[in-house]
Parts: C-alpha cells; structure tokens; sequence
C-alpha cells in the first residue's frame, strides 16, 4: 500500500486523524441525533449519543443555536434549537405555525392504521399521558404512530414535565370533529380498564 493508495488510513499516511471533538464535527452529528429525537434530549445524553465530551457538546449546541437564529451571517431559519425541561430539542418557530398546520390539514387523507387506532384511543382516554406510558399499555413501540397522529392534528404536545423532560400528550378539537361528537365526555366510559402505564414500558416487550 503506497502513500497514495486512497484507501490507506490517514494514520498509515502519516497524516494526523480527524478531530471527533471539534465544534464543527460534533455539531453535525447533534443535527443528525435533534433530527429525529422525539422528546427534549439532556447535555449528557446528546453527549452519549454522539460520542463527545459533555462541553463540547454544550459549545456545539450555543453555535447551533446562533447559527439558526442567524446570529453567525447566515439567514434566520425556519426552525430553532430551544431548550425544553432541562433538555434541547428543534421546534417550529412559533410565526410558522400556522403556516404548518395548514399545509399538514391540507395534505390527501389517508385511513389510519390499527394501531394508530389503538393509540389514539389510548391517549383520548388516559390524556394527557407519555408517550412510556402509551407504549407500556399497549406493550410495542409507539414512536412512529404518534409521529402520524400529531402530524394528523389529532393529538398534540400538552405539556412538558419539568423534571424528566417527558412530553405529554393530548387529543385535538379535530379529534372530536372527525368522531362527530362535542365533547370527550360522549366517549364510551371504557377508562377504568385501561392499565395507567405507570410502570413504565419495558422495551424487551418488543423484541
């Protein structure tokens, strides 16, 4: 392997290793972990997730910051990096919301899914409740289902618990227009054989 074989290692090369801690490396692996991540994420775990010091993820975090609030020479985006319950999250900004929700109610309907169904149920007869909480009652996985039904506009984000960072769940007015009815109080009284989910969900239920 010669020195410029392309495959050899940058070590083999003699040429120093790329930083993994530097600002800018670690904040394009936060965008990919903020990307998809459900409920506001601590320093230490976005730290875990990406590999890298607690401070460096913090230093990573002020840039991405600015950097979306246009504070660095680029434009204001559309979205903001905003700290929720003691943890970091991507939001909306709130003079788009509007604009959001209109073009996610505009979009072709389509018929949701059983367990979308059973999820929905859930949350309308137990709200306002987490998504663990959801999961442990239905014993699977509900990530990708409640991504559905709040990008339907039949439930939404209640509130945030200060202390665990939890998001907690509730159904819309839209819910009660597509069932045709005024009121959750015109809902079977079927609650009291629902478990709580208190115990929390056990991710080996789904393996």
């Amino acid at each position: 392997m010669t020195d410029d074989d392309p495959t050899s290692s940058a070590a083999e090369r003699g040429e120093p290793a790329p930083r993994r801690h530097d600002a800018a490396s670690v904040a394009r692996r936060l965008e990919a972990i903020l990307l998809v991540v459900e409920e506001p994420q601590s320093l230490v775990s976005l730290a875990t997730a990406v590999d890298a010091p607690v401070a460096a993820v913090r230093q990573a975090i002020e840039g991405l910051v600015e950097d979306y609030d246009g504070l660095t020479g680029g434009p204001r985006r559309g979205f903001e990096l905003r700290e929720v319950g003691g943890g970091w999250r991507l939001y909306v900004r709130a003079e788009h919301d509007g604009l959001v929700s209109e073009f996610v109610n505009t979009q072709a309907p389509s018929r949701l899914s059983q367990a979308a169904l059973e999820t929905l149920a859930v949350i309308a007869y137990k709200q306002p409740v987490t998504r663990g909480q959801v999961a442990s009652i239905r014993a699977v996985n509900v990530d990708s289902v409640v991504r559905t039904l709040l990008s339907r506009g039949l439930i939404q984000e209640a509130f945030t618990d200060a202390e665990t960072g939890a998001i907690h769940y509730a159904t819309t007015d839209a819910l009660l227009v597509n069932l045709g009815i005024n009121s959750l109080d015109e809902l079977p009284h079927i609650s009291p054989l629902l478990d709580d989910g208190a115990d929390g969900f056990d991710a080996e239920v789904v393996r």
